[in-house]
């Protein structure tokens, strides 16, 4: 049995570089940082006070007023990016569609603002503060439950929590739902809001981020040999994507075709890659196997490159391990250098880059390259776009946890 045809015919984005996917791609090819000292609360004491915001977001765009405090931010940001990825696709759900079109959204953290909010609320004035949205206002599934009931898709509806694999998982699981005939079209990715006190905390006290303050739109500096660790952002990237045949018959509009997907674990530890790359060398294997390609025929990598010290070099092991000499000709990119990384939602946005690469035959950046590692030796795009043939992209995603996926998007012909 052949396998059906799976295409994206919408995207979405909401990023620290702009509030649609053509403001944040634009902003990818000009190399500019949305990284900058962070307004959500007060960081003065904290080690990191430097984060990839979200700017001037106005949720009631989107959502009517009386909702929006049901939600935490990183619903609102679903809501935004899928509205502008269903919009692009020129998708109309009627209701004899309706069945055969499915949400699956992941996130990492979910509503930790709300978390916190509430938990302080308990704290000074007992548990008849708390509010009875608290619930459904902060748990993961309830960014494609909203996005679902907001266009009246009726079919698959999930979520993932794979921590910074999330959105690449949802987008990964939703091909294969699609691909086995359990929906026709499935509205997916990635969203997070997590730049509050305790993740900035968490995070810090782990001593995963950068601490570069006094210069932050230098901080996010993938395989440099300075960086020093990742800069967080927040944001959500969606796509749209349908069966081939689906999208002909209503003339959508075709962006690229989602050709392989894969996923794997480390079995190693709970933050750190394996120390031999397996993992990732393996996730980027199986989504080539699941293409039918050749590995010499990927052109374009977006990395997971996060700009932490052990991951950056253990991901470029990993591309050299499945692509041999072919390494050192195809194009690898981090777009974590001027979006921070976006955690959950950093499989999404980061898909979204790896169709418009595609699209706009243009490979994005890796800002605030500077200094050359040794162990980090190939073509990492730095600090200037560039023009090139890309017929096929590659989008990495690694998670805490040793959860790793990647996804394989082709140019697309007639």
């Amino acid at each position: 049995m052949s396998k059906r045809r799976v295409v994206v015919t919408g995207v979405g984005l909401i990023s620290a570089l702009g509030h649609t996917a053509k403001q944040s791609w634009e902003a990818m090819l000009e190399g500019r940082s949305g990284v900058g000292p962070i307004t959500r609360f007060d960081a003065s004491e904290f080690p990191v006070r430097f984060a990839a915001e979200v700017k001037d977001f106005d949720p009631e765009k989107f959502i009517a007023k009386k909702d929006i405090k049901k939600m935490d931010t990183f619903i609102h940001f679903a809501i935004a990016a899928a509205q502008e990825a269903v919009d692009s696709a020129k998708l109309q759900i009627s209701p004899e569609i309706a069945t055969r079109v499915g949400t699956y959204v992941g996130s990492g953290i979910g509503g930790f603002a709300i978390i916190e909010r509430e938990h302080t609320k308990l704290l000074q004035g007992g548990p008849g503060k708390i509010s009875p949205f608290f619930i459904p206002a902060t748990i993961i599934n309830l960014a494609a439950g909203h996005v679902s009931i907001r266009f009246g898709a009726k079919g698959p509806n999930s979520a993932t929590a794979t921590a910074c694999s999330s959105g690449a998982h949802a987008i990964g699981d939703s091909f294969k739902i699609i691909q086995r005939g359990d929906a026709d079209v499935m509205i997916c990715g990635g969203a997070e809001a997590a730049i509050t006190p305790m993740s900035v905390g968490g995070f810090a006290s782990m001593r995963a981020l950068s601490t570069r303050n006094d210069e932050p739109q230098r901080a996010s500096r993938p395989f440099d040999k300075e960086r020093n660790g990742f800069v967080i952002g927040e944001g959500a990237g969606i796509l749209v994507l349908e069966e081939y045949e689906f999208a002909r018959r209503r003339n959508a509009p075709i962006l690229a075709e989602i050709v392989g997907y894969g996923m794997t674990s480390d079995a190693f530890h709970i933050t750190q890659p394996s120390e031999d790359a397996d993992g990732a060398t393996r996730v980027m294997q199986c989504a080539i196997q699941d293409a039918g390609i050749s590995p010499n025929e990927v052109d374009y990598i977006n990395a997971h490159g996060t700009s932490t010290p052990y991951n950056d070099r253990i991901e470029t092991m990993a591309i050299k391990k499945v692509f041999g000499e072919h390494a050192y000709k195809l194009a690898v990119s981090s777009t974590k250098s001027m979006t921070g990384h976006l955690l959950g939602a950093a499989g999404g946005l980061e898909a979204v880059v790896s169709v418009l690469a595609l699209v706009h035959q243009t490979l994005p950046p890796t800002i605030n390259y500077e200094y050359p590692d040794p162990d980090c030796d190939l073509d990492y795009v730095p600090n200037h776009a560039r023009k090139a043939e890309i017929n096929y992209a590659l989008s990495n995603s690694f998670g805490f946890g040793g959860t790793n996926a990647a996804l394989l998007f082709k140019r697309f012909k007639e």
